[in-house]
């Protein structure tokens, strides 16, 4: 029964444009949407994902891509503002928030509110770890292989194999290779 209900559920989201490859795992109880107000994004969900309860993918008329054999936790939340690029065999654990926008900051007589959003596109390579409730915000690109500690506020980039923890988040290693 709960084979027939997923293959239902990917066949609406597909429906709705959202692209998802082969023998991606989804479950309930999670937000996949590409746009609003007619401004439409795309999300690619690549072969072998898998996708827990509660994750949120909000493209907001930009581009989410999640690559193949990577796994998201329980209510990760990822907004593709200005885009989201996810490599391959990249673990993301629960409560992580992936942000590709930030507002303008206007002087005092106009609302925040009403301000546009800056695109700030975010890459995260592959085979990277960013452990449980990490913060990743707009414009940074996090290398190949890397680890973020839990808690993490990652708010520049990150090289290649790079060990990264606290807030900001600060390099303190390298895996060995």
């Amino acid at each position: 029964m709960f084979k027939l209900i997923n293959t239902l559920y990917k066949s609406i989201l597909r429906a709705t444009g959202i692209k998802i490859g082969t023998n991606v795992q989804l479950e309930f109880g999670q937000i996949l949407a590409r746009g609003y107000s007619g401004k439409k994004g795309d999300i690619v969900l690549n072969d072998n994902c898998q996708l827990s309860k509660g994750v949120v993918l909000r493209a907001y008329g930009g581009h989410i891509s999640i690559g193949s054999n990577t796994f998201l936790g329980e209510y990760v939340c990822i907004y593709g503002h200005g885009d989201v690029q996810i490599g391959e065999n990249t673990l993301i654990a629960m409560h992580t928030c992936i942000l590709s926008s930030n507002h303008t900051i206007p002087n005092r007589n106009t609302l925040i509110r009403s301000q546009g959003d800056i695109r700030l596109p975010v890459k995260i390579g592959n085979d990277v770890w960013l452990g449980a409730g990490v913060k990743i915000l707009g414009g940074v690109s996090i290398g190949n292989g890397c680890v973020v500690g839990a808690g993490a506020v990652v708010n520049k980039s990150l090289p290649d194999y790079a060990i990264a923890v606290g807030v900001p988040a600060r390099v303190i290693g390298y895996r060995n290779g």
